[in-house]
């Protein structure tokens, strides 16, 4: 049986998803509790409410299920940001990664994944695609991906010391259904624009978005199975793997894509877009799973707009 933390949330129900197509048992760990996921409707999921900064509470779970792989979903940073507890908040991001390594060295688990970001990259001078061992820089402008960077670290020090199979998933951008607005990405909001007959909202972007924007961006059923193969396989030869998509997307992809099935979508942007296009290089990943995406861009965007149609929210 797979523990998956966050497992309800937005990559989290997908994974879970995929991994029950896998043949796999899942218990999901939820902070607060949540009606099942659309996603997930129908499915036989054990369902444990528990904060993983609890240690006891993380721990007793192990009493209760057989637990054989642990998937870290649920987040393990500051968000949004705690300007007047700061301290606290990093101690709490920290008792989680921890308290779930705890549990996996106490339960004897195969494997521990860990969710970390295409966001470590940010600063790199590597404008080709990012290869998992290209250097890091050790500054970040937002915390998330200055706490998954600490946190991939202390998994390395805590795969050689425990001996835990912990491995890092570097997740790409990921956009689809149960998604929210991306702050970095302007996919989300054109789709559900072109779904609901509107103008895009894009007050939430941390810039003006531009039609040569692009961005390696999965489509989050690929993430979840990207990370569901890893979680699985017999044998990975790295403890680090990017997920996604392996090539840029930009903006005027995905207009295309939506106009083919929205002709009078209002999603046009302004012209222009010099940001360098961030694409990993997922070769280690198709190696060791096999893994393949399943959902080109125009697949996705209409994959999306349907469900969206059906009264789905986000």
């Amino acid at each position: 049986m797979i523990l998956v933390t966050g497992g309800f949330g937005f990559i989290g129900s997908h994974t879970v998803r995929a991994l029950l197509d896998l043949g796999e048992d899942c218990v999901v760990v939820q902070r607060r509790a949540r009606q099942l996921p659309a996603v997930l409707a129908g499915a036989r999921v054990e369902v444990e409410q528990a904060d993983v900064a609890d240690r006891e509470a993380l721990l007793a779970i192990g009493r209760r299920h057989d637990i054989t792989g642990i998937v870290h979903l649920a987040g393990s940073y500051p968000w949004p940001p705690v300007p007047d507890a700061p301290v606290e908040a990093t101690r709490q991001a920290l008792d989680g990664l921890l308290n779930i390594a705890q549990a996996a060295q106490e339960w004897g688990v195969r494997r521990l994944g860990v969710a970390s970001t295409i966001g470590v990259y940010f600063g790199a001078r590597n404008r080709g695609p990012l290869r998992e061992d290209a250097p890091l820089s050790m500054s970040a402008l937002v915390s998330i991906p200055t706490f998954k960077k600490v946190g991939e670290l202390l998994g390395g020090f805590l795969a050689d010391t425990t001996g835990i199979d912990i491995v890092n998933y570097r997740v790409s951008g990921t956009w689809g259904p149960l998604g929210h607005p991306d702050p970095f990405f302007a996919a989300p909001a054109l789709v559900h624009a072109a779904a609901r007959g509107t103008a895009p909202d894009l007050s939430h972007l941390v810039g003006p978005a531009f039609a040569d924007d692009g961005l390696d961006l999965n489509y989050v059923k690929d993430t979840g199975r990207a990370i569901a193969l890893l979680q699985l396989a017999g044998k990975l030869n790295h403890r680090t793997y990017n997920v996604g998509s392996g090539r840029a997307t930009t903006n005027v992809e995905l207009i295309e894509a939506i106009r083919k099935l929205v002709p009078d979508a209002q999603v046009d942007l302004p012209t222009g877009g010099d940001a360098p296009h961030l694409v990993l290089d997922i070769s280690r990943l198709q190696e060791d799973t096999g893994y393949q995406a399943e959902y080109d861009t125009e697949r996705a965007v209409g994959d999306y707009i349907a469900w969206l149609r059906a009264g789905n929210r986000n």
